[in-house]
């Protein structure tokens, strides 16, 4: 066991807001009492207390792995949706002291979850006015209900002839 210091120092503090995770768009942790813990020069991790996480969809896996620092750390595989993503989450269930603060916490792999920071929940959040964001829809009339944006391409120039470059099995009797 190695004692965090200034050689290697870890810090663990309260995240100042609620903080949510969304796996393939789906709330699957949703906090006001998050923990950060900061350690030498790694990315901050969120460890999030397992009642405010919903574990159903998680199952723990036989992966540990230890950490001189921190000590041994269980993993979940995530099953949602027909999604599945194995070992994505870890928890240190029995930490080392200096880090105790995390002990049965669950983290999450930032590339598999998507967290949000703030202190509004999904309920909350101001609803989008769909006008502003369906802009071009057919309204079965035949033209556009909103004008039409400028174009992004120009027109193809008359004077250039298209070639056929590398037409796969030309001459072979195939359509």
């Amino acid at each position: 066991m190695k004692i965090p210091d200034e050689s290697h120092p870890i810090t663990i503090t309260r995240a100042p807001s609620t903080v949510r995770v969304l796996f393939e768009g789906h709330e699957i942790a949703d906090s006001d009492d998050v923990l950060v813990l900061k350690e030498a020069n790694y990315p901050p991790v969120y460890y999030f207390p397992r009642d405010d996480v919903r574990m159903v969809f998680l199952r723990r896996t036989d992966k540990v792995t230890h950490c001189p620092y921190k000590g041994d750390a269980s993993y979940f595989t995530i099953y949602r949706d027909a999604q599945v993503i194995e070992n994505a989450v870890w928890s240190y269930e029995d930490p080392f002291p200096a880090v105790g603060q995390i002990g049965n916490r669950v983290a999450f792999y930032p590339e598999h979850v998507e967290f949000q920071l703030g202190d509004l929940t999904a309920a909350e959040t101001e609803a989008l006015n769909v006008d502003e964001v369906v802009r071009h829809t057919d309204s079965g009339s035949g033209s556009s209900q909103a004008e039409r944006w400028p174009s992004n391409v120009d027109m193809p120039d008359p004077d250039q002839v298209e070639r056929d470059i590398d037409t796969p099995y030309r001459g072979v009797g195939s359509l």
